[in-house]
């Protein structure tokens, strides 16, 4: 048994913490609202931002971050990308010497571009890279929560920090798998929400199947060119935190991101209807840091560029696709063999 800290009480930091408590960690969960965290502690369950999940007695929740991490040997970070940077500046001092730290944020950050792990290592300047690890992969929180059966990616610079935290986490029904590309994993982990918004709004359009698997995988394009031009290993968009989430994203009916495509489709305005929601969609905020990443690494992100456009500059959701669907053609691999 270990001692944990989960930073971060919305839906996906409560299945993790969930998830740590049931496989006999000793767990204390992170939220920003006192009334999460006392609801946590005496009624086992988060009715704001996971509901209907009963949760172990033995969690205990606190809405003070330095009590949260204190003596914790592993610290999981999961507040929403935009704040993972002022999050985790504010848990700094507290941490223990030589505690691991696992980022379960999916997303790039907006203005300075920076991907999660470049974030950490401003925010985190004496947690060397030895000791931080990435998780993405296929993962509903409210199936991991249940208790569903669910396999993720974790990854680090030399496996050394994903080894040691796999063994804490990996459990028969949520298998951890370890990778030594924490690029390509943090990549495909923040992109593919971008994606599930564009297959929401052509799902939500009537387009069918074959557009729907037409979408996909050339948005498994994009974001394996915007990850080899980051130095990612392109064989890491194979895996869980590539295809496996993106296809689980993309086509779930409970991806917040899949959703929020959904109502474009139906006339809605984003951002009015992400103003109305507890929870976050990060490919809203996203689509426009990696429009902008992709500008700036001059990789070609067709789909990414008319997500940002409807989202943030109010292009009509139909002209976007006519200028999708009549771009000129070219070969299938295009930017992915020589990104350059």
């Amino acid at each position: 048994m270990a001692k944990l800290a989960v930073v971060g009480a919305g839906a996906w930091g409560t299945a993790l913490a969930c998830h740590a408590a049931r496989i006999g960690h000793d767990v204390t969960l992170w939220a920003f609202e006192p009334e999460v965290a006392d609801e946590i502690r005496s009624r086992h369950m988060n009715a704001t931002y996971l509901p209907d999940a009963e949760l172990p007695e033995s969690l205990d929740a606190s809405a003070d971050a330095a009590r949260a991490v204190q003596g914790a040997e592993v610290v999981l970070l999961v507040p929403p990308s935009s704040h993972l940077r002022v999050v985790s500046e504010s848990v700094a001092p507290a941490l223990e010497d030589g505690a691991l730290v696992v980022v379960a944020s999916k997303g790039v950050e907006e203005g300075s571009l920076k991907l999660m792990s470049q974030v950490l290592a401003e925010a985190l300047p004496g947690v060397g890279p030895e000791r931080i690890a990435y998780l993405s992969g296929p993962s509903f929180a409210k199936e991991v929560a249940a208790g569903l059966p669910t396999d993720v990616a974790l990854a680090s610079d030399g496996m050394t920090a994903a080894r040691r935290v796999q063994e804490l986490l990996h459990a028969p029904r949520f298998r951890v798998y370890t990778s030594g590309d924490p690029i390509g994993v943090q990549v495909g982990g923040a992109i593919k929400n971008v994606m599930a918004i564009a297959t929401g709004a052509c799902d939500g359009l009537g387009f069918g199947h074959n557009a729907r698997a037409a979408l996909i995988t050339r948005g498994l394009a994009e974001i394996t060119r915007l990850g080899v031009a980051l130095g990612a290993d392109p064989l890491t968009f194979l895996g869980l935190a590539g295809v496996g989430d993106l296809v689980l994203t993309c086509t779930g009916d409970l991806s917040r991101n899949r959703t929020l495509g959904r109502k474009v489709a139906e006339g809605l305005d984003p951002s009015t209807y992400l103003a109305g929601q507890h929870t976050v969609a990060e490919g809203y905020s996203t689509c426009a840091a990696a429009w902008e990443l992709a500008r700036k690494c001059d990789v070609d992100m067709p789909i990414t560029e008319h997500v940002f456009h409807v989202l943030h500059r109010q292009r009509p959701l139909l002209d976007a696709v006519e200028l999708l669907v009549s771009r000129e053609f070219k070969e299938e691999l295009h930017g992915i063999r020589d990104p350059g």
